[in-house]
């Protein structure tokens, strides 16, 4: 059973969520270190991995105003990640999608990631592995279907 870092009582669901949560965190910086991207530029690039988006849509996501948001497409433009282009909708607004090389960037990190995180699971059984998913599926429903970036583009 595990216990809380001072190993004298058994985690509730906060603990061993926020414990997990560092640990998959720690993953995510890890990687990111390795290919110089903070985990906001992973975060990023991983939400538009499938998608264009929009400006407002990404800073809604990541949770930054739209100074910081500007400042983090551009940087990764800087990087030729990304690349701006106007909305066939909205003459005023940009749409951001990946570039070539952002794209074997994400196609490389998000093995290395789906790789790490799934050798966190490994000393579980598959029923367990399949527990997990649905429990985390459940904790899911309802926050991130409902992001404006969980919408797959047609």
């Amino acid at each position: 059973m595990t216990t809380d870092p001072a190993g004298d009582r058994p985690l509730d669901p906060v603990d061993a969520l926020v414990q997990l949560s560092f640990l998959v965190q720690g993953v995510l910086s890890a990687i990111g270190s390795e290919h110089d991207l903070s985990i906001v530029q992973i975060r990023l690039l991983g939400i538009l991995r499938d998608r264009r988006a929009g400006m407002v849509e990404l800073a809604t996501y990541l949770g930054l105003d739209k100074s910081s948001m500007t400042g983090l497409v551009g940087r990764a433009e800087k990087r030729g990640l990304v690349r701006r282009s106007p909305s066939p909708h909205d003459g005023r607004a940009v749409l951001v999608s990946l570039t070539p090389d952002g794209e074997r960037l994400t196609e490389r990190a998000g093995a290395e990631i789906a790789r790490r995180v799934a050798a966190l699971t490994g000393r579980l059984a598959p029923a367990e592995r399949a527990e997990l998913t649905r429990l985390a599926t459940v904790l899911l429903d309802g926050t991130v279907s409902q992001a404006p970036w969980a919408r797959r583009r047609q």
